[in-house]
């Protein structure tokens, strides 16, 4: 069994979950190599959402200051319905509340400053290796073997492989994603070419905002620095497919521009302008496909962890699913630092699974109610209340955005060393 940190750790996906374990682990003086199936120039669509919990991680590993100028901050979105009343507001970050404003900015900008960090602290990521399988695990070591027929050991392997991952398959074999029948369609537009009607009360039109129209929800968020680019999207249901047929879909932008306009007449005149204003090149899609919980994150020896959507997808509706995918890291990151006599490898990692699990859970209560405010009317009309109620304007949500997730992780390791 370990007793000490481990000296190197193989990880498996340069993802944010992956890059930012390696940036983590080097901070702590472990080391680490990253293996990566696509290649270093292939670029990545859409933005994302940066809440405050994961900003607080940005900002202990240096990424913060490097890409706050670079994306759009702000505190709320506004919930409006078909009359453009404003029903609620929902605090995605506040200074006061929270320490931080939520961050949104394009994923690339994301990606690319973590291989940066990754480049000036030497932290290697070897392309074009795809993993193919564990060839054997002990309580010292773990072997393993990518599709060019190479093989490598190190003291830990990671997977940080995505949805999909190829990992998850050696800890919970049979395991796959499931398709929600949800597909989410956006595009990138300006804010000039929307038709934003005057509301008697309100000096500016609140960005971001969710109008709850016949169709369902159709959103709108600031993603430039400017804030004059915005995204603008909607979700319908739509059958499965397999990889082949999601790929035609994603290349046929009239296509997708047909389907994002199939309900025009059924929705507000703002959504109407934005969608006569769509650019249909950047018509982007995504198939929601979501995890069942696993028993565990972590292999027998325990030489073996998946995190971020590797363990869990978490929807996207409420922003977390890069922000989850920080804090897998940060916490995993300050436990094998503290892997000590009194603290082994297996009992930490039982605990940071146990304790990630509990998290994920409270985080996919909070986003099915998001995603129960985006039905149409009808479905919506058919809920209760609390299943679509939505409003944080007294910092309820302080166990997601304010807390110090690495506080209960350091105090389990010094209450385990100091018996």
């Amino acid at each position: 069994m370990l007793q000490t940190p481990p000296k190197n750790v193989a990880i498996i996906g340069a993802g944010l979950a992956g890059m930012c374990l390696a940036i983590e682990l080097h901070k702590r003086s472990i080391q680490s190599t990253i293996y990566e199936l696509r290649n270093p120039t292939r670029l990545t669509a859409g933005a994302l959402m940066l809440s405050p919990n994961a900003i607080r991680i940005m900002e202990d590993i240096g990424l913060y200051r490097r890409v706050k100028d670079q994306g759009y901050l702000f505190e709320s979105i506004a919930f409006k319905d078909a009359d453009e009343k404003t029903t609620g507001v929902y605090y995605l970050g506040h200074e006061k509340l929270y320490g931080y404003q939520c961050l949104r900015l394009h994923r690339q900008v994301l990606l690319d400053e973590l291989k940066d960090i990754l480049q000036e602290t030497n932290i290697p990521i070897v392309y074009g290796k795809k993993f193919s399988s564990i060839i054997s695990e002990t309580s010292e070591s773990v072997t393993f073997s990518f599709e060019d027929g190479t093989t490598a050991t190190a003291d830990m392997l990671t997977g940080a492989d995505g949805i999909h991952s190829t990992v998850r398959r050696y800890i919970a074999p049979g395991t796959t994603a499931n398709f929600s029948g949800l597909l989410a369609l956006t595009c990138a537009l300006q804010k000039k070419d929307v038709r934003f009607p005057s509301i008697e009360g309100e000096d500016e039109y609140h960005l971001p905002v969710a109008i709850n129209g016949k169709p369902g929800q159709f959103v709108m968020a600031p993603q430039s620095t400017d804030g004059e680019e915005l995204l603008a999207g909607t979700q319908i249901p739509y059958p499965e497919q397999d990889r082949a047929g999601w790929a035609r879909l994603a290349a046929d932008k009239d296509e997708l521009l047909r389907l994002m306009r199939k309900d025009y007449e059924r929705w507000p005149e703002t959504v109407k302008s934005a969608l006569d204003s769509v650019p249909k090149e950047s018509m982007f899609d995504w198939p929601f496909y979501t995890m069942p919980k696993l028993r565990s994150w972590v292999s027998a020896e325990g030489r073996v962890v998946i995190l971020g959507d590797a363990a869990h997808a978490v929807p996207p509706a409420a922003g977390q699913g890069a922000s989850q995918a920080f804090e897998d890291a940060h916490t995993l990151a300050m436990l094998l630092e503290r892997v000590l006599e009194k603290a082994g490898l297996q009992d930490a990692l039982r605990f940071w699974n146990d304790k990630r699990q509990k998290r994920i859970d409270e985080v996919v209560k909070l986003t099915l109610k998001i995603n129960n405010m985006r039905l149409p009317q009808e479905q919506r009309e058919k809920l209760a209340e609390e299943d679509i109620s939505l409003s944080d304007e007294g910092g309820q949500l302080a166990w997601l955005y304010g807390v110090d997730i690495g506080r209960e992780f350091s105090d389990w390791v010094e209450e385990r060393t100091a018996n």
